[in-house]
């Protein structure tokens, strides 16, 4: 680091600089981040005297740089962002001690102006010489003015800074000193200090030089009175800040910015956002289109990163080149994603056109490194008043709008539908709320028949898990089966089905003997692929005293057919055990025929879906028929059992008798009931 004179041995400096090294470290790498001890480093660098612009300067270069290398933190803009902040935070804390030492040095020379004045009459001699060495070779700007606004006397130095000569600046008036961009407030307080009705101010204030150059200042001026309290003289004393100003600005850039695209980041998009939401007409309106890239993850890992970072340049050139206007701002919010902000929206046809445009500009193909890309872009639209709305809101709408364009086929766009919205948010509460639902047993097991077609026997029973929502009443599998798969829940509520099951089986067991029927229970896939199924059957089974021959898995035929070994070997295992193992839905689905009759598979149960076109005897469709009679004799040739599901009339019971099913299932026997009235059921068919 450079420095200014400091008053420690070499031993001493290498020992501080060491520990400041290692605050900024601990800061960097710390959880959860916090940039307050950069401050501080900050403040101690001014207070030890490395005071010179080429300490801050190699200090800041310290962290952007070394720090980041010598750590292997890489180019990650989360670390990038972390070292932005401990730069901002060490600049601030460095410049504030240094405008506290500065104004220090402005208290020391007001005093001694004031001192000279008081002291005229004892030591006129003394008073002035003291006063002439301190104007004369203070670093700081100094101009004295009568009350009028003449300009009496300045210092080499304001003549320095003003880039004009001490003569020059003598012809002048105070009022020749206003710049265009200086606020009415600056010149109110200075017509307050001239009517004496303050002492001082300080303002931050430009001045422009002959070149033509902006020189930003720290201005301070004071109020001289006479011995009777009249107002006599104004002085001020004035610091160049301008390196200090364009570092700042350089840091709040780079703050504010992303690295990699040179586009606004997340927190310059959030501010502006902020300012249009607070200041805004009683009709004004706003639009976000939030841009996802569609394959981006595909691309860099396969090709590199290198290859991925130009890739989102390029596409953040063409967002840039796509989206124009002053009322309009593109930033990136993060990885792939990008987002664009209409401060002054027209309505949502123009938020469309926009992201239309946008589409037909990223699907251009794309050259890097001898690859031609072509990348997609999936984005979501949210477009309304401006009134009543807080940015978290917007995002988080645009967000999900975004993840809607994603599910329904990406390379497009979507509208943020409120009414979907509010089935997206009673999807989610609901799947919040299942795991202490299933902690508090809100689930239970209605079973419903499978009956002989040959003797109106009762063969088996399904189990299907309900749901006794406290709020929303009865709720059966299709309202939150799906969302126990996507949450991952349907792996321990498959367990507990499973065991309500077992045990509700061998009650039957122990009173029907033999002629107890089978209870057959659905399976999940990620059921399937859980590590730990087999030895879950093997201890219910056995803690429950349930014959494996009395339980059947049931799997859909889409699932069984995409499974991979793993959990193919399960089902052997399984199988090897005695429980039997059925295919639901069948002919729904793109069977293998040929890999069929490798699986360790007992039933099919025929899709309800094609009952319908045999629910009328006399108008029976014949090619449900066929289909039926095809898939019937297929099971058949792999020695496999047949249910029909869906069945609700005599006719169509009759037919699937005559085709060969074994089993049928439907309302035209029993719905699912409760397991009393299903062994009242039992009971009756029995006697």
């Amino acid at each position: 680091m450079g420095t200014s004179y400091v008053p420690m041995t070499s031993a001493e400096v290498e020992g501080r600089l060491q520990g400041y090294t290692d605050r900024l470290v601990d800061a960097l790498i710390g959880e959860p981040f916090d940039a307050s001890p950069a401050r501080a480093v900050g403040v101690d660098l001014v207070g030890v005297h490395f005071t010179s612009a080429e300490s801050l300067a190699r200090t800041v270069e310290l962290i952007g740089g070394e720090i980041l290398d010598v750590l292997h933190l890489g180019d990650d803009p989360v670390w990038r962002g972390r070292v932005a902040a401990l730069q901002a935070a060490l600049c601030s804390g460095f410049v504030q001690a240094a405008r506290k030492r500065t104004l220090d040095e402005q208290e020391a020379i007001r005093q001694a102006v004031l001192d000279a004045r008081d002291a005229v009459e004892l030591a006129l001699r003394t008073s002035e010489a003291r006063f002439r060495a301190i104007f004369s070779e203070a670093a700081i700007g100094i101009g004295i003015a009568d009350i009028e606004g003449r300009i009496l006397e300045v210092n080499g130095s304001l003549a320095r800074i003003l880039g004009r000569s001490t003569d020059d600046i003598r012809r002048m008036q105070v009022a020749d000193m206003v710049h265009p961009a200086d606020p009415d407030r600056t010149w109110e307080l200075y017509e307050e200090l001239l009517r004496g009705e303050r002492e001082q101010f300080r303002v931050e204030k430009q001045f422009s030089r002959p070149s033509g150059k902006t020189v930003w200042t720290e201005l301070f001026v004071s109020l001289i009175r006479d011995e009777d309290g009249k107002p006599l003289y104004q002085v001020a004393l004035i610091e160049d800040v301008t390196d200090r100003r364009e570092l700042q600005e350089r840091l709040r850039y780079q703050a504010m910015h992303d690295p990699l695209t040179a586009l606004p980041n997340r927190a310059l998009f959030l501010d502006r956002l902020e300012s249009v939401l607070q200041r805004h007409g009683p009709r004004d309106r706003v639009a976000l289109c939030y841009m996802d890239l569609d394959g981006f993850k595909v691309i860099n890992d396969s090709l590199g990163h290198h290859v991925g970072d130009d890739l989102l340049r390029t596409v953040a050139e063409r967002l840039a080149a796509a989206v124009q206007g002053d009322d309009r701002l593109v930033a990136r919010m993060g990885g792939d994603e990008f987002v664009i902000l209409l401060q002054n929206s027209a309505g949502t046809e123009q938020a469309v056109e926009i992201a239309d445009r946008v589409l037909d500009a990223v699907d251009e193909p794309i050259r890097i490194d001898g690859h031609e890309l072509t990348v997609s872009a999936s984005i979501g639209i949210v477009e309304r008043e401006v009134a009543g709305q807080t940015a978290a809101e917007l995002m988080r709408d645009a967000d999900v709008t975004l993840y809607w364009a994603k599910s329904d086929g990406k390379a497009r766009w979507a509208q943020f539908d409120p009414e979907r919205n509010a089935n997206e948010v009673a999807r989610l509460r609901l799947a919040a709320s299942m795991p202490a639902a299933l902690e508090r047993e809100e689930f239970y097991v209605d079973y419903q028949p499978l009956i002989g077609l040959r003797d109106s026997s009762v063969v088996g029973v399904e189990a299907l898990v309900r749901w006794g929502h406290p709020d929303l009443g009865r709720l059966g599998p299709d309202k939150f089966i799906g969302l126990a798969e996507e949450t991952g829940l349907i792996v321990p509520l498959g367990r507990w089905v499973l065991r309500k099951a077992c045990e509700q089986a061998k009650r039957w067991q122990d009173r029907f003997g033999d002629e107890a029927p089978f209870v057959s229970v659905n399976l999940a896939v990620r059921q399937s692929r859980d590590p730990n199924l087999v030895m879950d059957v093997a201890e219910i089974l056995e803690e429950t005293g349930l014959a494996p021959h009395r339980l059947q898995l049931e799997l859909t035929e889409s699932a069984i057919m995409s499974t991979a070994d793993e959990p193919l070997d399960k089902l052997r295992a399984l199988s090897r055990m005695g429980v039997r193992i059925a295919i639901d839905d069948f002919g729904t689905g793109y069977s293998n025929l040929a890999y069929l009759r490798h699986l360790p598979v007992h039933e099919l149960k025929i899709a309800g879906s094609f009952m319908e076109g045999l629910r009328d005897a006399e108008r029976a469709d014949p090619v449900d028929a066929r289909i039926v009679g095809t898939l019937v004799d297929l099971a058949h040739t792999l020695g496999l059992t047949v249910t029909a599901e869906g069945v609700e009339t005599q006719a169509q019971a009759r037919r699937m008798a005559e085709i060969g099913c074994e089993t049928g299932q439907g309302y035209l026997w029993a719905k699912p009931g409760d397991p009393t009235t299903v062994t009242d059921y039992i009971a009756s068919h029995l006697e």
